[in-house]
């Protein structure tokens, strides 16, 4: 292979993983001058690659769009992954079901050597997703739209609607994507509201690029996967109820992070907090955490309460007798 081809398939690597490019940076990483650099994108757009460029200091490239699916350059690694990641996506509820990643799956599969396939073929005896069943569908060109803007830092334009069926506009700077349970969900920094949000990806009708950037705020994996779990726990629930605390909103937000989400004034010092559970047991989980000495009062629904209620006395009568011998 020549070096000018060799070249050109870097060029195309670094094109694929990015979605913008300055040219200084390109020349840069590839070893070369700029005018080099646009002598090898304008050989990929000969093979059918549409570079866009665009002038000035600030300028570069983009790989964007064309008329028709150009070769795609992938690792073997990335092959793999990609091929696991669709058998996987073929039991998920995406529109168009498990037909259009299957057929992909066939295409890649069918291209790749010997050795790869026996690696796809064992990672995929080895990997049992879940079947999420019934549930909302999501599209995969949303997916893939918040998927690209969540790996260069670009602000998106999303028409979301709520659980209440009202429609919004909101600005945000994505920041991760996760399936939990049966649904989608995103975290971003909503820039109107100026805190992390998460929407479910399946009420999103619609997801406008702006082409603007924007620095990724400092957030832990730990935090991403608990507004994440947070956001799941915020779907109906079997039994659903609140508890007004003795506590002013601002110091239970204080306390209790991100799981205040929900939370509102009940006058000046107290709070209203809704919780649920899929039984009683799960929703009497919330109200252990609830701090140490803080008054409160529940809407427990019945025959929960009265299930709730059988089952503290009787804690409460072990509690009070005798201890049992100890443990060997």
């Amino acid at each position: 292979m020549s070096d000018t081809t060799s070249r050109a398939l870097a060029l195309l690597n670094l094109l694929q993983t990015h979605r913008h490019w300055p040219g200084a940076e390109l020349a840069g990483r590839l070893g070369v001058t700029e005018r080099t650099v646009r002598r090898d994108v304008d050989r990929l757009r000969e093979l059918g690659y549409r570079v866009e460029s665009t002038p000035g200091a600030a300028g570069g490239y983009r790989l964007d769009a064309g008329s028709a699916v150009p070769p795609l350059l992938l690792t073997d690694d990335e092959a793999v992954t990609m091929a696991i990641g669709l058998r996987v996506a073929a039991t998920q509820q995406l529109v168009g079901g498990p037909e259009v990643t299957l057929t992909a799956l066939a295409k890649l599969e069918q291209v790749l050597p010997s050795a790869l396939r026996q690696r796809v073929n064992a990672l995929a005896a080895s990997v049992h997703p879940p079947r999420i069943g019934e549930g909302p569908v999501v599209s995969p060109a949303v997916l893939g739209e918040i998927a690209m803007a969540t790996r260069d830092h670009e602000r998106l334009r999303l028409r979301y609607v709520d659980g209440a069926g009202a429609e919004s506009i909101r600005r945000v700077e994505p920041h991760a994507l996760a399936p939990s349970g049966r649904k989608w969900f995103m975290l971003c920094w909503d820039l109107d509201r100026d805190d992390w949000r998460t929407f479910r990806v399946d009420r999103i009708l619609a997801v406008e690029h702006t082409r603007v950037l924007f620095t990724r705020r400092e957030i832990s994996e730990e935090e991403i996967d608990e507004r994440m779990l947070i956001a799941a726990s915020w779907t109906p629930q079997k039994i659903e109820a609140d508890a007004v605390m003795d506590l002013p909103l601002t110091t239970m937000e204080a306390m209790f992070g991100p799981w205040s989400e929900g939370a509102t004034a009940e006058g000046e010092g107290r709070t209203r907090w809704p919780f649920g559970g899929s039984d009683w047991r799960e929703a009497m989980y919330a109200l252990l955490w609830i701090p140490e000495g803080v008054e409160y009062t529940t809407s427990f629904p019945e025959p929960h309460r009265a299930e709730l209620r059988e089952s503290l006395e009787r804690l409460l009568r072990a509690l009070d007798a005798p201890a049992s011998g100890s443990r060997g």
